[in-house]
């Protein structure tokens, strides 16, 4: 599936974030995240529940502002209108909408985004197999089907940059698997894309491993470099071992 291409010379990041902290009272959320995400690369934020992912999430994608510090897509600072038109986000629940159609929750999100060419459409429902049930009404799919109706959601407008906040959560081994081939072949025709995980087995699918714990970002590298560093043989126990350190790795 083609993506639009990010912005002509574009040679900086895709995503930066500085310094970036999120407070809810007395609860630091994102505590001093700062980090540059090269494009067309697949990079996983691997932590705990309320470890502060979709937090992360959702000020890079500007749907919350930062207590201090800033996020920025493309070279645009977050929140920016005109940039959430390239960017895609699948939140942890299936946004779509139970009493329309397979075909017509496309659309919609399509129009959201001010797409209007059919073929956009047929590409998203084809890219997660769902085009033999475009007239099927939302409400009847199974839960594996609204996830993939989901991701072809967030990925109808062809987004160069995208967000999937546990994508795989309570679908099956096979539907993961499916999954991750799509972001792959999203990845290799130029997408940026983040995913949101605590399923320390999906790490190795990712180019590059971001590990979140207590809203810091305590390691980073690849699966094999982690592992490497942490002097273990798995992820789960490199992510203990940076999570014992206290430290965050930048």
């Amino acid at each position: 599936m083609p993506i639009d291409a990010p912005p002509a010379g574009g040679a900086g990041p895709a995503i930066r974030a500085v310094g970036l902290e999120k407070t809810f009272g007395p609860i630091r959320a994102v505590d001093d995240v700062t980090f540059d995400l090269s494009p067309g690369r697949i990079y996983g934020l691997l932590g705990p529940n309320g470890s502060g992912k979709t937090t992360l999430i959702r000020l890079l994608t500007g749907l919350a502002r930062a207590t201090k510090g800033s996020a920025e897509v493309l070279g645009a600072r977050m929140p920016s209108r005109v940039m959430l038109e390239r960017i895609g986000y699948m939140t942890q629940s299936d946004g779509v909408y139970p009493a329309l159609s397979v075909e017509e929750n496309a659309r919609f999100f399509a129009s959201m985004y001010g797409v209007a060419a059919d073929g956009a459409v047929e590409d998203a429902l084809s890219v997660v197999e769902l085009a033999d049930r475009r007239r099927a009404l939302t409400g009847t799919l199974s839960g594996g089907q609204r996830r993939r109706l989901s991701l072809a959601c967030a990925i109808v407008h062809r987004p160069p940059v995208l967000f999937l906040d546990e994508p795989t959560v309570g679908v099956d081994p096979l539907l993961r698997v499916q999954f991750w081939g799509h972001f792959r072949s999203l990845a290799d025709g130029g997408a940026t894309i983040v995913v949101s995980s605590h399923v320390m087995d999906e790490a190795d699918r990712c180019d590059e491993l971001l590990f979140v714990r207590a809203g810091k970002v305590i390691a980073r590298g690849s699966g094999a470099e982690l592992r490497a560093r942490s002097g273990t043989p798995d992820l789960e126990q490199a992510f203990l071992r940076f999570a014992g350190d206290g430290e965050a790795v930048r």
